[in-house]
């Protein structure tokens, strides 16, 4: 879930507007994980609706350089649930 209390790396504050809608996007996957809906089908229609947003919203150059940014946090582990537990 969205850490809004605790500042990234760097010590940068989310902007309260990224706060917000990561709050949202909490909710709704709560609420969607409690109608028993498999996690793969939440994660890709989050992310297919992700990628209609930004594709109609930024340039093709812009979305790319956000898809290589998530792509080196996978590569890096930076997103898998041991990461979490290791900050914590």
């Amino acid at each position: 879930m969205t850490d809004t209390n605790t500042p990234p790396p760097g010590g940068e504050a989310i902007p309260p507007e990224l706060s917000h809608c990561g709050a949202v996007v909490d909710k709704a996957i709560e609420y969607m994980l409690g109608e028993n809906l498999p996690p793969m089908a939440i994660a890709s229609a989050l992310l297919g609706g992700s990628l209609g947003l930004l594709s109609r919203t930024m340039g093709r150059e812009a979305m790319q350089g956000m898809l290589e940014n998530a792509l080196h946090s996978v590569q890096a582990g930076e997103l898998h649930p041991d990461h979490d537990h290791a900050a914590g």
